[in-house]
C-alpha cells in the first residue's frame, strides 16, 4: 500500500536556485534522511518516522521516483535508469563525486539554522549512500551514517567521491573527531566488503563498519527489491525485519543511539 504522506510537512527548499520537495515531521535537532532507489517509499517514511519519535526533525528529499509508492519492477528500473544518466547523479565508476550533493549541503545548513543544536544528522540508503558521508564537508553534519552504500555501480571498491573531496572528508572527520557509522548485509551483491574495506582504508578506524547475516533479510520485500535488487540490500527499510531482537531492529536502534548521542549529548 502507498503511503500518502499526510503527517509531514512539504516545504519547497531553495538552494541557491534550485527548488526541490522536502517532507519535514518531528521536532528536535535535525536529521536529514535520503531516500533509496527507486525513491521516498513507504519503508523509508516508516524509517522516517521512527527519527521523528525518538526526537529529531526529519527532512526527506525528494531527489527520484515517485514519493509515497512503491513502484512495479517495471517503473522501478525506468526510475533508476533515469537517475543512472541523470546531471547529478555519478552512478559509475571515473564519475566523482554527485552534483546532487551540493544542493544536499545547501540543505543541511538550511535544517541547521531551523533546529538548531550541535549540528545535524545526514543518513543515506542505497543509491544516496555515500552521500551521507559527502554531506560532512558541511560543519553543520556532524553524525553521517552510511546504509549499504551502492555507488559506483560498476566498481564494488568504489567510493562515489573525487580525490579532492575524499581527502576533504577524511580530513573533517579527523579533524572534528566524527564517526561514520555503517551497515550492510554480508551477502549484499551491490555493497560488498570490497566497498567497506575501502571506507576503512579511507577513515580508519573513523569508520564503523557494521554487518548483518544476509539470511536476516525479509524474504518478502517489495517488487523491485525482489526482483531487480535481488539480494540482501536494505537494512532498515525495504529488507528490515519488525521482530523484538532481530539484527535489523539492532541496527536500527543502534543508529538511534547513534544520532542521540551526537545531536543531543546530555
Amino acid at each position: 500500500m502507498n503511503d500518502a504522506i499526510a503527517d509531514f510537512a512539504d516545504r519547497l527548499v531553495d538552494v541557491d536556485g534550485v527548488v526541490k520537495t522536502v517532507y519535514v515531521a518531528g521536532s528536535g535537532p535535525a536529521v536529514v534522511l535520503m531516500p533509496e532507489m527507486p525513491g521516498i517509499s513507504p519503508d523509508v517514511l516508516r524509517f522516517a518516522r521512527w527519527l521523528a519519535d525518538a526526537g529529531f526533525t526529519v527532512y526527506v528529499p525528494s531527489l527520484f521516483g515517485v514519493d509515497g509508492a512503491y513502484p512495479t519492477t517495471v517503473e522501478g528500473e525506468r526510475i533508476a535508469r533515469r537517475a543512472c544518466v541523470s546531471a547529478e547523479f555519478r552512478a559509475f565508476a571515473g564519475g566523482g563525486t554527485s552534483p546532487v550533493t551540493a544542493w544536499l549541503r545547501g540543505l543541511a545548513r538550511q535544517a541547521h539554522a531551523d533546529c538548531g543544536g550541535p549540528g545535524i544528522g545526514a543518513i543515506g540508503l542505497c543509491f544516496t549512500g555515500n552521500f551521507a558521508l559527502t554531506m560532512a564537508l558541511e560543519p553543520a553534519v556532524i553524525a553521517p551514517v552510511v546504509n549499504h552504500p551502492s555507488l559506483p555501480l560498476d566498481d564494488p571498491a568504489g567510493l562515489e567521491l573525487s580525490e579532492d573531496d575524499a581527502v576533504a572528508v577524511r580530513d573533517r572527520i579527523n579533524r572534528d573527531g566524527l564517526s561514520v557509522l555503517a551497515y550492510r548485509f554480508d551477502s549484499d551483491r551491490w555493497c560488498t566488503g570490497q566497498r567497506f574495506a575501502a571506507y576503512r582504508k579511507l577513515l580508519g578506524d573513523a569508520f564503523d563498519g557494521r554487518v548483518l547475516p544476509g539470511n536476516s533479510a525479509n524474504t518478502e520485500p517489495p517488487p523491485f527489491f525482489r526482483d531487480v535488487v535481488q539480494t540482501p540490500h536494505s537494512v532498515v527499510t525495504a529488507h528490515f525485519v519488525d521482530e523484538e531482537g532481530h539484527p535489523t531492529v539492532q541496527a536500527r536502534d543502534e543508529i538511534l543511539a547513534h544520532l542521540t548521542a551526537r545531536l543531543r549529548p546530555s
